[in-house]
């Protein structure tokens, strides 16, 4: 285990349970109580956690941890998930997409998967889609104005509206903190799911991308509601319940 995966590890376990011994963390990850203890005092300094003595608990900022440190997580299941979403996209399309490890892999598989004697356009207010894609010269990118938010790279705030305003997208791949039927698809930070709003709304159909975890869940701020949905991409730990609610819902579910 790399130390960005024990961090992540750790801050999970801090995030389900709101305080955690040295001990404890430890046993579940077996490693030694050494090393958990340079960990905290790391996560700590980075101000991800609050160290107690003989332990640590949970800051506000573990709820939305940086994206470098959400990589790891279902790493298989974000993978087939943008394969499936690629293979949505037809040759020229326009496709809007926000910020987040899985629209990232979704990013990466449609320039992979693109044919380059046409390429396509993608309207994004993630920094580090646009840094990644801006090579590619059959990739168009155009890129939100806005503030940049470090923990997820996205570009929030009124200055975003701007661009979206002038711009229409055929498909927007939409990452999500959360969805359920009732309160629909949501973020933990507010200027994010603002943009993410506006960015939807300039769609013709929208696809939320998202692993089993975030489904049945609620964050804090509605980007929008579950009738604005169109296709949920999801992995296959997805209860049938699950899915039959979001069926009913009107919500098209494939699970991968």
């Amino acid at each position: 285990m790399s130390r960005y995966e024990r961090w992540n590890a750790i801050l999970e376990l801090l995030a389900e349970e709101g305080r955690l011994s040295v001990e404890q963390a430890a046993q579940s990850l077996e490693v030694s109580t050494a090393t958990i203890r340079r960990d905290f005092d790391e996560l700590a300094g980075q101000q991800l956690l609050m160290r107690t003595r003989g332990g640590a608990v949970t800051q506000s900022v573990s709820y939305d941890l940086p994206l470098r440190y959400k990589t790891a997580r279902h790493a298989g299941e974000k993978q087939r998930i943008a394969k499936a979403a690629a293979a949505l996209v037809e040759p020229g399309t326009v496709v809007g997409m926000n910020g987040g490890t899985t629209t990232s892999e979704v990013a990466r598989a449609l320039a992979t998967a693109a044919d380059p004697e046409i390429g396509f356009t993608i309207v994004t207010n993630a920094l580090n889609i646009a840094a990644e894609l801006t090579v590619r010269q059959h990739v168009k990118i155009v890129v939100t104005g806005g503030v940049a938010r470090p923990q997820s790279y996205e570009l929030i705030g009124p200055l975003a509206s701007g661009v979206l305003d002038q711009v229409a997208i055929e498909i927007a791949f939409l990452g999500v903190d959360a969805i359920d039927v009732d309160a629909g698809a949501t973020a933990h930070h507010e200027g994010e799911a603002s943009v993410n709003s506006q960015l939807i709304e300039r769609a013709a159909r929208v696809v939320v991308v998202a692993d089993a975890s975030k489904v049945g869940r609620r964050a804090f701020a509605r980007i929008c509601s579950i009738d604005a949905i169109d296709t949920l991409i999801t992995d296959d730990g997805l209860s049938d319940d699950a899915a039959a609610r979001l069926t009913e819902a009107g919500v098209t579910v494939f699970r991968v």
